[in-house]
């Protein structure tokens, strides 16, 4: 009786609609065009010394390689129907959709601080940067992300610029920083 209870279910799930993560599908022609790309660049890389055992085009066909075999499995396994599981730890909804609002809100934000930095410089946009990101994500404190933001950012501004010898675009306050 237990036989047809399996062969019951196991029939049962074979009909049952099969669903296909396109977006594997996106992530394996991502790795593939990568992989294709980097084994291509290294081609155009010329000899190094005679002497050396190890060209420096060998790097790039291993890493292109090895990018082109993980995308094309990763093809393959989507196609024969694999699709990655939660783990148990796990505290998101993977059927849950994307939350268009917060990623507009966030690309607004980069795409106005990368329109600013040269104007306003790097103190006052990266200030701005962290309170919108802030603020996209859900927080209320304006007022200490700013003030965190301020801090983060003109920290930043002195270590790019004293300790990494980087600088950083200064913008209205320059001579003041």
């Amino acid at each position: 009786m237990s036989t047809s209870t399996d062969l019951t279910e196991r029939v049962s799930a074979d009909t049952s609609p099969r669903i296909v993560d396109r977006a594997q599908y996106g992530l394996a022609a991502f790795l593939v065009l990568s992989g294709g790309y980097v084994v291509y660049d290294g081609t155009t890389l010329g000899d190094a010394f005679a002497d050396q055992p190890v060209q420096p085009w060998a790097l790039s066909y291993a890493v292109g390689g090895v990018l082109l075999l993980l995308g094309l499995g990763l093809g393959a396994a989507t196609a024969r129907g694999d699709r990655a599981e939660a783990e148990d730890g796990e505290d998101i909804d993977l059927s849950g959709s994307t939350d268009v609002r917060t990623v507009g809100l966030l690309a607004l934000v980069l795409i106005a601080n990368l329109a600013l930095i040269d104007r306003l410089g790097w103190a006052i946009t990266g200030a701005l940067l962290f309170t919108g990101a802030c603020g996209a994500l859900g927080s209320r404190t304006w007022l200490r992300n700013l003030a965190v933001g301020v801090a983060l950012s003109v920290g930043s501004f002195y270590l790019f610029y004293s300790v990494l010898g980087v600088p950083l675009p200064a913008g209205v306050l320059d001579g003041v920083l």
